[in-house]
């Protein structure tokens, strides 16, 4: 891996959250759900993401899941998204969300 790719990967800020809530947002033109998600010490960030085809808003709750901290706010069907969950489509394209396989503390930098 050459070195300006290193950094590359190196300057995106991913970190660990635990969704604290979610709901449907009714403005959407694909299904989506509003989120409150918290970073522990990196305090707590709004989040749109496309996951209600495979998830309740109960089932979401309380996931830890992993975002991109530093691309910027975005206003997505009037509400304002400050991170990016990441996810991965299954088979049929819905997205799954990304997670960790423990609980690690809240903030933690993915690498």
């Amino acid at each position: 891996m050459s070195q300006d790719i290193y950094e590359a990967f190196q300057s995106v800020e991913m970190r660990i959250g635990r969704v604290q809530s979610a709901e449907l947002n009714p403005k959407a033109k694909v299904p989506s759900f509003k989120m409150v998600i918290d970073f522990g010490e990196f305090g707590v960030r709004n989040c749109s993401g496309q996951y209600p085809a495979l998830y309740s808003p109960e089932a979401i709750i309380g996931k830890q899941v992993v975002c991109v901290m530093n691309l910027g706010s975005r206003r997505i069907a009037g509400f304002e998204s400050q991170v990016l969950m990441l996810g991965a489509p299954d088979a049929q394209g819905n997205a799954v969300f990304l997670s960790t396989e423990q609980d690690v503390p809240l903030g933690s930098k993915v690498f």
